[in-house]
């Protein structure tokens, strides 16, 4: 009975995990990796160990970092069902059509200067029918609902406030009269954001793996955050310029309308045209809206009332209607993907933008390593797009308190609720993020973390059993 990390461990992206138990095969995500694009060029070579040979998947969420190398596991050779929760297989549906239709788009572009140097031509990272078939694969399942998926191996998903679906996967493994409970995170989401439920607490585990993006800081409070986002958005008025705000198509840009909805007479939300400029986004806004069972409490009531709607939102659905907000020069706010600037329609108005003194850029999301994002946070004088060098004369803002992630400590505050202090593995996070987690929960829990490196092997009967309430 063992777990191997394969990915998401020392980073951000690419979250995989291979459990092993009763003679059985499992694996807990599958995501893409991203940043820079030899980081990015990791996501062609071969999976480190057999598609063919796992029994099943489990999903902890929809988001490309976890979900984006189904395909490639499908095509790959893997047959077997991919377990999630049931919002979380409406978003993968649309998630990865659009992967696949950037792979494709990507493809054609790199093959048009391959072909004038007389190279050969590479194909997409995966095509829509591979992501049809992994999509095919998905057996939904609902919040708390114990279900066994294979001899040995039962699962349970909690509700990991994170994303519409997001989960916290509870996982029991019996082997030989021998068992272990395992409960992997996923991403969690922070205390009191908006629209969706707080992270279920977890009493009991016998290995925890703890997300770390946020390891090494906190957020500042939800009412800071209002509060700053409110000037953001008056100084930007002032300057008469547009603001550009780079979101992750699922999560983030339906935080921010419901947020601008409810705040609409405090932040003069009435002054700006607010152009929600990303397909993928507005679909997801949509499903966001067929789950509403899956709301807080505040957000339900709001929702029934359907005071949710802005009358000054245009929703950009084709590339010509994005091309025309390249004339407007001020009193624009432009939500676009990618949520970390590393393609789609946000570069383009970077491109458009971010050299003017009156732009404001407003960051409310993690950026990894190696990304135009990053950058930006990093306070770069000069951004590169499409092999131009633009100088960035925009002002900067970066919201952490708007970040679907739990801060240090909200992942604290978590892992304080389980009984006994299990052992636990923190992936999902950069280096610093992970060490500065593992010092506190030594110092506040007496815990010495795990830093797994990739391709690490644990032995989950070696780790014990933590005492059961």
């Amino acid at each position: 009975m063992q777990i191997t990390f394969h990915g998401g461990a020392g980073e951000v992206t690419g979250s995989c995990h291979l459990i092993e138990a009763n003679g059985r095969r499992l694996l807990l995500d599958c995501g893409l990796v991203q940043g820079s694009r030899r980081e990015e060029e990791r996501n062609r070579a071969p999976f480190p160990f057999d598609p063919a040979s796992i029994d099943a998947l489990v999903l902890s969420h929809a988001h490309i970092d976890h979900s984006g190398r189904l395909p490639l596991l499908v095509k790959a050779g893997f047959n077997g069902p991919i377990y999630t929760h049931r919002a979380s297989r409406d978003l993968c549906r649309i998630m990865l059509q659009d992967a696949a239709y950037l792979n494709e788009r990507e493809a054609e572009w790199e093959n048009r200067k391959r072909e004038r140097k007389h190279l050969p031509a590479v194909d997409p990272l995966y095509d829509l029918q591979d992501a049809q078939r992994a999509v095919r694969r998905i057996r939904p399942l609902g919040y708390d609902e114990p279900r066994e998926i294979l001899p040995g191996v039962r699962l349970c998903l909690r509700d990991a406030g994170h994303i519409l679906g997001s989960a916290i996967v509870e996982l029991m493994l019996l082997e030989r009269g021998d068992e272990r409970k395992v409960v992997f995170s996923g991403d969690l989401g922070q205390q009191e954001m908006p629209i969706l439920r707080d992270p279920t607490p977890i009493r009991q585990a016998d290995l925890v793996l703890l997300e770390s993006t946020y390891g090494d800081r906190a957020h500042q409070s939800r009412e800071a955050t209002l509060a700053e986002l409110g000037a953001v958005l008056k100084g930007a008025r002032e300057d008469q310029g547009n603001v550009l705000i780079p979101a992750f198509a699922v999560g983030r840009t339906q935080d921010l309308l419901y947020l601008m909805a409810r705040h609409y007479q405090e932040w003069d939300v009435g002054n700006w045209q607010i152009f929600l400029d990303s397909p993928l986004a507005i679909e997801a806004t949509a499903i966001y809206a067929r789950h509403s069972d899956l709301y807080d409490r505040e957000a339900s009531a709001i929702w029934r009332r359907r005071e949710t709607a802005l009358p000054n939102l245009h929703l950009v659905h084709t590339a010509l209607q994005s091309m025309a907000l390249n004339r407007v020069r001020t009193g624009a706010i432009i939500i676009a993907g990618s949520g970390m600037c590393n393609g789609g329609r946000i570069r383009h108005h970077l491109k458009h933008n971010v050299w003017r003194d009156g732009c404001h850029v407003v960051i409310v999301g993690f950026q990894a390593e190696g990304t135009t994002g990053r950058a930006l946070v990093d306070g770069a004088k000069h951004i590169n797009l499409w092999g131009e060098r633009v100088r960035v004369a925009a002002r900067v803002h970066t919201i952490g308190g708007l970040s679907a992630h739990a801060g240090q400590d909200g992942l604290l505050q978590w892992y304080a609720g389980f009984e006994g202090r299990p052992p636990v593995a923190l992936v999902h996070g950069e280096p610093a993020a992970q060490e500065a987690l593992a010092a506190r929960l030594a110092t506040d829990h007496g815990v010495r973390a795990v830093l797994p490196q990739r391709g690490q092997t644990l032995d989950l009967l070696g780790l014990g059993r933590s005492p059961r309430g």
